[in-house]
C-alpha cells in the first residue's frame, strides 16, 4: 500500500519544519536578487557586485564544516531560529542603509559575509532534522515534501524579488526578504523535540570534525557519490549559469532561456512528487542512476540548440535530478548515526560550494579556447563517466532501503 504523499504533514513537528524552510527558500530566493540590484544601483559596478556575492559564497565555503559540528552538539531547532533571526537582522540592516542612503560597498559586502556564514551554519542543521520530525516509514515521503515546497518557495521568491525590486525599489525587497526570514524563525520555534533527541556533545570541535570525517570517509557509497557530485555541481555551474546564456543569446533567444529554467523547475516538482509515492527497493542506485539524464540540456544545447528540445530535455534533467535527491537523504539518514548526521552533511555540502564557483571560473575559458558545443559535449560525458564510475561500486548497487520489501 502507497503511503500518501501528505503523510508527513500530520506531524506537528514536520509541518514546523517544511514551513521554515519553504519560508528560508523563499527568502533566499529573495536575496541575492534584491542584493545585486542594490549594488548596481549603488555603483553600476561588475566588480563591486562581485566582491558583495563572492562575500558570501567564501563564507559558505569557510564556515559550514563548523555549521554540521554545531548542529551534532546543540539542538538544531534552536540553531535554526538563531540563524533566521540573524538573517532577518543582516537584511533589516541593508534595507535600512538603502532606504536611508547610507549603505556603501563595503558595507554591503561585510553583511553578505555574515549572512554566508549564517546561511552556512544552517545548511547541515536543516538537512538533518528532518528524521527528527517524522517516523522511520515517512521519510522518503517528508524528504519529497521538503524538496517539493523549497522549490516552490524558490519560485514564489524570484517572482515577488523581480516585482518588488521593479515597482518598489532594492531597499523594500530587502525589507521584504527580512520579514520572510523572520517569520520561518517563528515557524522553527514550534519544533518541539523530546530531550532524549537532542544530541549534545562536549568534545573539541577539532575532534568533532574528525569524526565527522571518519564517518563520511567509512563508508564509499558516501564518498564517492561526493565526488560524483562534485563533478555534476561543477559542470552543471559552468554549463548553464555561463555557457547557457550565452547559446541563448545567439539563437532562441533570452525569453527562451527563461522558458527553460522553468521547465526544469517544473521538472523538479513533478520528480518530487514521483520520488514521494515511487519507493524502489535500491532506492540510492536508481537515483544515482538518474543523473545520466542530467547530461541531456549540455547534449541539447551543444548540438541541437533549438528551443523545443532544450525545453524537453531541461524538464526530464528536473524531474531526474530529484529521484536522486530524494534517494540520497533518505539513505544517508536510514544509514548515518544521528548525532554525526549533519557532520556528514557538511563535508557533502563543501563538495558543492566548492564545484560551483570552480566550473564557474573554468567554463568561460573553455568555451573560448574549445568552442562552446565542444565544451558542453565535454561536460556531458564528465557527467556520463562519472556517473558510470560510481555505480560499480558495489556498495552503492548494494545498498537497500530499511524496511524495504526483500
Amino acid at each position: 500500500m502507497t503511503t500518501p504523499l501528505l503523510a508527513p504533514l500530520r506531524e506537528t513537528r514536520f509541518r514546523a519544519l517544511v514551513t521554515g524552510r519553504t519560508l528560508a527558500d523563499f527568502g533566499n530566493a529573495v536575496a541575492p536578487f534584491a542584493l545585486a540590484f542594490a549594488v548596481v544601483d549603488l555603483t553600476g559596478s561588475a566588480v563591486d557586485l562581485g566582491l558583495v556575492v563572492g562575500a558570501r559564497s567564501l563564507a559558505n565555503v569557510l564556515l559550514v564544516l563548523f555549521g554540521g559540528m554545531l548542529a551534532d552538539r546543540l539542538p538544531r531547532s534552536v540553531i535554526l531560529q538563531g540563524t533566521e533571526t540573524a538573517a532577518a537582522l543582516t537584511q533589516a540592516v541593508i534595507a535600512a542603509s538603502v532606504l536611508g542612503g547610507f549603505a556603501s560597498v563595503p558595507l554591503l559586502a561585510g553583511l553578505s559575509l555574515v549572512n554566508g556564514a549564517v546561511s552556512a551554519i544552517s545548511l547541515p542543521a536543516a538537512a538533518s532534522l528532518t528524521p527528527l520530525t517524522v517516523p522511520a516509514a515517512l521519510l522518503a515521503q517528508a524528504n519529497a515534501l521538503v524538496r517539493l515546497l523549497s522549490n516552490v518557495g524558490r519560485i514564489a521568491g524570484a517572482g515577488l524579488a523581480g516585482v518588488l525590486v521593479a515597482f518598489a525599489g532594492s531597499g523594500w525587497a530587502l525589507g521584504a526578504n527580512a520579514l520572510l526570514f523572520l517569520a520561518a524563525a517563528l515557524a522553527y520555534r514550534r519544533i518541539r523535540l523530546p530531550r532524549g533527541e537532542r544530541l549534545p556533545g562536549r568534545r573539541h570541535p577539532f575532534g568533532e570534525l574528525a569524526e565527522g570525517w571518519q564517518e563520511f570517509r567509512a563508508r564509499s557509497w558516501v564518498w564517492l557519490v561526493v565526488l560524483q557530485f562534485t563533478v555534476v555541481n561543477a559542470v552543471n555551474a559552468g554549463a548553464l549559469l555561463v555557457i547557457g546564456p550565452l547559446v541563448a543569446d545567439d539563437t532562441f533567444g533570452r525569453t527562451g532561456w527563461g522558458f527553460a529554467l522553468a521547465a526544469q523547475t517544473a521538472g523538479a516538482l513533478l520528480g518530487g512528487i514521483v520520488a514521494a509515492r515511487w519507493q524502489p527497493r535500491r532506492m540510492l542506485a536508481i537515483g544515482v542512476a538518474f543523473v545520466l539524464v542530467d547530461a541531456l540540456p549540455m547534449l541539447a544545447l551543444g548540438e541541437t540548440p533549438y528551443l523545443l528540445p532544450l525545453l524537453f530535455a531541461m524538464f526530464l534533467s528536473g524531474v531526474a535530478i530529484e529521484q536522486f535527491a530524494v534517494a540520497w537523504d533518505v539513505s544517508l539518514q536510514e544509514n548515518i548515526p544521528p548525532d554525526k548526521l549533519a557532520r556528514v552533511y557538511s563535508y557533502d555540502m563543501l563538495g558543492s560550494f566548492l564545484a560551483m564557483p570552480l566550473g564557474q571560473v573554468v567554463a568561460g575559458p573553455l568555451a573560448e579556447h574549445a568552442g562552446r558545443s565542444a565544451t558542453l559535449l565535454g561536460g556531458a560525458a564528465l557527467i556520463v563517466g562519472a556517473t558510470a564510475i560510481v555505480l560499480v561500486n558495489p556498495q552503492i548497487r548494494g545498498l537497500v532501503r530499511q524496511g524495504a520489501p526483500g
